[in-house]
């Protein structure tokens, strides 16, 4: 088992998380507002915060959990507006990993990976000042997909 605390943000979207990754300023919080804001309004049949700004990463049983750092538990910042309370997910498997302010962005990717703790994850890599909920949303929203709707 391998564990480590990461600078990013963690969104539940249906079965499995949302990584958010970036530097401080990229849109991390922003990208996971708009995620909540997407389930409310019905793009996404379910989102909730699992966490902002901080997150621990831990590998078990060759999958990826992501969990609240502790101090931040059901907080998430808003640029201009300060720190808001949410309910949250004490712990979430991760699907996808979200790459803001990417430098190896590409207009048509191949699907990408990623190996965080060990374990390969898809990957979306987000070039910088691009929007990144419509790719986001699209990837969610395609069956057979890692973090897709699930097919039968």
């Amino acid at each position: 088992m391998t564990d480590k605390t990461v600078h990013a943000s963690a969104v539940l979207v249906g079965a499995r998380a949302v990584l958010i990754r970036g530097p401080s300023g990229a849109g991390k919080s922003r990208l996971v507002l708009d995620l909540l804001d997407a389930a409310r309004d019905g793009r996404l049949r379910f989102a909730r915060l699992v966490g902002d700004d901080r997150v621990h990463l831990e590998s078990a049983n060759g999958r990826l959990l992501v969990r609240p750092a502790q101090p931040l538990a059901g907080l998430i910042e808003l640029r201009g507006v300060g720190l808001l309370r949410r309910d949250y997910e004490p712990c979430a498997l991760v699907g996808l990993v979200v790459d803001l302010d990417a430098v190896d962005a590409e207009r048509l990717p191949d699907r990408q990976t990623i190996e965080l703790n060990g374990i390969d994850v898809p990957r979306l890599a987000v070039a910088s000042g691009a929007t990144a909920l419509p790719a986001v949303l699209a990837l969610i929203n395609s069956p057979g997909t890692a973090i897709g709707p699930q097919t039968s």
